[in-house]
């Protein structure tokens, strides 16, 4: 899969390509894959953050900030999208009922938990791997159970197809393992 990932839709997603406004006002390519019925909505959105430096050394609203003698916003932009994204997702409305740091197969990320104002409810899981922001969303109908797994449903590939995961190294760092089975499309 071109974006490297695999979950479990609740039915055919439609792709449509993006553009993400990052916070420090670059401009991403990006695609979201959705499911949409009447009473829910399933997406996850992937944001490609692979060519940031040369992206933000292109942009016609550059500040002294991105000169080589200072310090390189377009890393930052990288580094921070996780919580960017989450304020995106706070500032939508509606009350934030968890809001925690989370991981998937090791990978850190942010997961939010919303009621919104019909009394829908938006689950939403923020990670950052391999220059990839990938945003998982699914908003239900009210007394509807939990979207558990689609939402833990997510798994990171890599460029063959075999699901990524990481263990803990000795001093706590991150290490990564690769599964043999492959994951199709």
């Amino acid at each position: 899969m071109k974006d490297r990932f695999a979950t479990m839709f609740p039915g055919e997603p439609a792709v449509r390509e993006i553009v993400w406004d990052s916070e420090y006002a670059a401009e991403y390519p990006g695609r979201v894959y959705s499911v949409d019925t009447e009473d829910h909505y399933f997406a996850v959105t992937v944001v490609d953050y692979s060519d940031a430096e040369a992206i933000h050394w292109a942009r016609s609203n550059t500040t002294e900030a991105d000169s080589p003698l200072s310090y390189n916003y377009w890393r930052i932009d990288i580094i921070a999208s996780v919580a960017y994204a989450a304020t995106q997702f706070r500032r939508r409305g509606g009350t934030v009922t968890y809001d925690a740091w989370h991981h998937i197969d090791r990978v850190p990320g942010h997961q939010l938990q919303i009621t919104n104002s019909d009394g829908s409810r938006t689950y939403a899981g923020i990670y950052l791997h391999d220059n990839r922001l990938y945003i998982i969303e699914a908003t239900v109908a009210q007394g509807t159970p939990p979207p558990g797994m689609f939402q833990q449903g997510l798994r990171f590939l890599d460029e063959q197809g075999r699901r990524i995961r990481y263990s803990w190294g000795e001093n706590n760092e991150l290490i990564r393992e690769t599964r043999e089975s492959v994951i199709s499309e």
